[in-house]
């Protein structure tokens, strides 16, 4: 099969989950014999057409800001569908594979898939239904709107989570029109890294976006500091929250229990995560959740939050971690409790490493190649 897969951030220069996905399942489809080809932003240096690790990169246009104001760019989103048009015209393809975010893409890839009679998926990593209001205010409502016309585009999705596939419902989309392929890991690989000798209590990993709530787990820390004055804390990560949340733990004098990092390659972090105690993702919203089934393989107890759109709780039991109100003092206590109890700390971590082994990259990508030749 010949494949597009349609995304504005390209895996490794822009890191998140669903850049991730794309690389890990492209690689893999492309091993198996198929032709994949990624069209995204121009993030590389030399060609705008390049060959990486299998997988044909088209860079549609040059790089631009992701995000102003702590918000994804709605003109990076429009500028991106506009050049992605005759990209996706150039070639034919068996099937068009677009992430719904950031949604105006989909309509170019849905020109396209008339226009050449190909056949098109949406993957939807969240739906965010009315929390556009509480992202952008009254503003949210247009939000709200092109979310709607986009799940009218195609009538097969891809949802990454239940949590995905309920919300999808509201929108009109059922649940025989859609897929469920979750995200996955590479178990060999995380197995064959060694752990950083830099040791932490603490470890956060992921973009710095208001949506993260890094700044409660701060607050945890400063709460942790009273009982424990030599707690440490280790954010990986970068974004527009950076400058504001390094502020804030310099504001109540925790520079010295939190070290904030940039991003790192894969192996580094898998590293880190090993030489850690607690894995912490204080976010209110998570389409999936990735790194948590990292810490699991890692053997890494997790803590999170409970909140409507953060699926990553769905991947958390008693067994493998903790889940609390996003609220600074319940982080503090549920982190406190995995930092002094080796027994419990232990027994998460076996149930966390045998929960992880049902999150293979190579069973997902089986379960995607069905969904493509059904197509």
């Amino acid at each position: 099969m010949k494949i597009a897969f349609v995304y504005d951030a390209v895996y490794p220069w822009v890191k998140g989950g669903a850049e991730k996905r794309i690389y890990e399942l492209g690689k893999r489809l492309a091993g198996q014999g198929n032709e994949v080809h990624i069209f995204g932003i121009k993030w590389w240096d030399g060609a705008d057409i390049v060959v990486s690790e299998g997988m044909v990169l088209h860079g549609v246009c040059r790089p631009m800001e992701l995000y102003v104001n702590g918000r994804r760019s709605t003109s990076e989103a429009v500028i991106f569908s506009v050049k992605l048009l005759p990209h996706l015209l150039s070639e034919r393809f068996n099937v068009i594979d677009v992430s719904a975010f950031p949604y105006f893409s989909c309509f170019s890839a849905k020109l396209a898939s008339i226009l050449m009679r190909t056949p098109m998926v949406i993957t939807w990593h969240e739906v965010w239904g009315n929390y556009w209001y509480e992202y952008m205010g009254w503003r949210g409502f247009f939000g709200k709107l092109v979310e709607h016309l986009v799940s009218k585009l195609t009538s097969s999705s891809i949802a990454v989570s239940v949590m995905t596939r309920e919300d999808l419902g509201p929108l009109g989309v059922r649940g025989k029109n859609i897929y469920i392929i979750s995200n996955g890991i590479d178990p060999g690989r995380i197995a064959s890294i060694t752990p950083s000798a830099d040791e932490c209590d603490i470890l956060f990993v992921g973009r710095l976006i208001r949506e993260k709530n890094v700044d409660i787990l701060i607050e945890a820390v400063d709460y942790l500091r009273d009982k424990l004055p030599d707690i440490k804390c280790h954010i990986i990560g970068d974004g527009p929250e950076r400058e504001r949340l390094t502020g804030f733990a310099g504001e109540r004098g925790l520079l010295d229990n939190i070290r904030f990092s940039g991003f790192m390659d894969y192996d580094e972090v898998i590293a880190h995560i090993k030489s850690s105690k607690v894995f912490v993702l204080p976010s209110s919203r998570e389409g999936f959740g990735m790194v948590v089934i990292e810490a699991f393989a890692c053997g890494v107890p997790v803590v999170t939050v409970k909140s409507q759109k953060n699926a990553a709780s769905l991947l958390i039991s008693r067994d493998t971690g903790f889940i609390v109100n996003p609220d600074a003092r319940e982080l503090c206590g549920a982190i406190y409790t995995l930092i002094m109890d080796d027994v419990l700390r232990k027994k998460m971590s076996i149930s966390a490493i045998y929960a992880a082994q049902r999150y293979d990259w190579n069973n997902m990508v089986n379960q995607l190649t069905g969904v493509y030749k059904e197509l």
